[in-house]
């Protein structure tokens, strides 16, 4: 039985999900949101996202989508497309009891797998900067607004943000 995919993204009020290969903002509050919703379960990651971490995250099993036959990254699984990648991340959620597989970013793969994801955790950040990694338009369509949480900014965070998780409907 296929498990489910999840994406995870901070996403500006304009779409913007980086630059030059890397956060453009500072949310420590979406950082402990992040590792609470991963904790356990497997990434897929494009190799830019990977890039911009360096490193694999405790306490999940990441996969990096690369098309170089030759790339490897320490500590890491590679897969050479999406599809094989979601093969896998659900072979290593067998042994992490994980109930979802994660999809981490980046802009390529949330276009690519946006349409076969049953959940969204997204954190709308209350800026609008200039990037070059965008997250695809939500269709709200096809998606429903499960939950919201707004907050002020707090210790070691830029701006206001809120938690918004989305159901496809």
């Amino acid at each position: 039985m296929a498990l489910p995919l999840a994406m995870i993204a901070a996403v500006a009020r304009n779409g913007v999900i980086g630059g030059n290969n890397q956060l453009i903002w500072k949310l420590r509050s979406d950082m402990n949101h992040f590792r609470a919703i991963t904790m356990g379960k497997p990434m897929i990651m494009g190799r830019r996202t990977w890039d911009s971490i360096g490193r694999p995250l405790p306490g999940r099993e990441t996969i990096v989508v690369t098309r170089d036959p030759a790339f490897r990254a320490q500590g890491a699984h590679m897969a050479h497309d999406p599809q094989s990648a979601i093969a896998l991340a659900e072979k290593l959620a067998e042994g992490l009891k994980a109930p979802e597989i994660i999809v981490a970013g980046g802009g390529e793969l949330y276009r690519l797998l946006l349409d076969q994801c049953a959940t969204l955790h997204i954190t709308e950040v209350d800026l609008a900067p200039q990037g070059d990694a965008f997250f695809p338009a939500i269709d709200h369509a096809h998606w429903r607004e499960a939950g919201r949480s707004a907050h002020d900014p707090g210790p070691g965070d830029e701006a206001a943000f809120s938690f918004v998780d989305y159901v496809r409907i």
